[in-house]
Parts: C-alpha cells; structure tokens; sequence
C-alpha cells in the first residue's frame, strides 16, 4: 500500500531530533511584533532639566519656548544642531551662570510677571535677560529699575511750615478754605490783647504745613491766594 501524506490542514511534524520546524512567515512577524520594544510615552520627553551654575531646575519645553528667539528656546526646543551645548551626566543641559537671578527668568516664561525678591537687584537681572535674549523682560527690567531711580531722585519728604494770626471769628473760615496741599497742624490760643467794642476777641496762632512737592533745588513756589488766607 502507498504511505498517505501529512493531513491538510495538520501542523507539520518535528524535524530531526524532534525540533520543530521553521514557523510560517505570518507567525514570525506576530512574533516580532510582540517582542518588539515599547516607545516611550510623548508626555515623557516635555520635561527639561537644566544645569545652571550647578543648580538643577526642571521646567517643560512649552515654557521655555515661550520667547521663540530666546537663548532657552534655541537650546531646548529647536531642531538641529544650532545651539549646541554639553550635557552633565543627568543629561541636563549645562548653561555657565549664576543661578541665582535665574529665578525671576524661569518664573517670567512661566506666568509673564516680573517678581523680584528684596534681596536680588534688579541690575542682575537685567543681565541674565539679556544673555538669554528675553526682549520683553528686559524692557520690564529697565522699567523697573528706571523707576526706582526716579523715586531715589526726589530724597527723602521735606515739609514747609507756616503760622498765621488770626482772631477767633476768623478761624472756621480759614481752616475752611485751606488747600493746595496745606494741613493743619496745631492751634495755639494767644489770649484777647485787644477789644473790639464791648467784647474781647480771642487771638489764635494756626500751624499749617505742606509737603514740598513743588520744591525746586530747596527753594518753595509760591502758595495760591487762597492758601494764604
């Protein structure tokens, strides 16, 4: 009788010392497939870590692409060799400055508001906005420190006083029309030297002062009129 064939359809037997044969074509790229390696998450590679100064910050690349011209945004955010800079062993970017006024910048790209702390001067952040090319903080820097020096400028309040005589019918009426800046400061009763028909009229002193805004080199302008009633 003639030997059959394997049955159609039947996995094919066991090669010589009992391996198995070669698997199908469809079968080894299944296998392939599911062995293959996991790419890492999209979420995973926003995050940036950064060396400065030996202080390690970590920020998202959204923030510091913030200002598209920027030092930050060329070095973390843009494709191609343009920028190129050194990694630590971490894999943070090293930038040589100080840490300490790279605060106020990392916050600035994070929320758009310049906050400086007493201790910082304003001076060394101006600076490091400008070596990381941040064009509208350092327009807010200078403005900052442009105001500063305006205030420091004037010096300190200085004061203006004067004092007026008047009799006792006269005093509502003064202090009433008091203005230009004048405030009252103190009423010093003098007595009655003099009479005026059958009753005496009681004598004040009035101490006024007024902040010498209008001052110029030391020397007051002149009162209105009003004022000098």
């Amino acid at each position: 009788a003639m030997a059959e064939g394997p049955p159609r359809g039947r996995t094919p037997s066991p090669g010589p010392g009992g391996a198995p044969g070669p698997p199908s074509p469809r079968a080894a790229g299944a296998a392939a497939g599911s062995a293959g390696a996991v790419s890492p998450p999209a979420a995973a590679s926003k995050w940036v870590r950064l060396n400065v100064g030996g202080t390690y910050f970590v920020s998202t690349r959204q923030t510091l692409c913030r200002e598209p011209k920027s030092f930050l945004c060329r070095l973390c955010c843009q494709d191609g060799p343009e920028l190129g800079s050194d990694k630590d062993e971490t894999g943070a970017y090293l930038i040589d400055r100080d840490p300490t006024y790279f605060g106020p910048i990392l916050n600035y790209l994070r929320h758009g508001k310049l906050i400086i702390n007493k201790e910082l001067a304003e001076e060394g952040v101006l600076e490091e906005a400008e070596f990381y090319n941040i064009a509208s903080l350092v327009r807010l820097v200078k403005e900052r420190i442009r105001d500063n020096e305006n205030r420091t400028s004037q010096g300190p309040v200085k004061h203006v006083y004067r004092v007026l005589q008047c009799q006792e019918e006269e005093l509502t009426q003064m202090v009433s029309t008091m203005s230009d800046g004048w405030k009252f400061e103190q009423l010093i009763s003098i007595g009655s030297s003099y009479n005026y028909g059958n009753e005496d009229q009681a004598e004040f002193l009035c101490v006024v002062s007024r902040e010498l805004n209008n001052s110029t080199n030391g020397i007051v302008k002149e009162p209105s009129e009003k004022a000098k009633v």
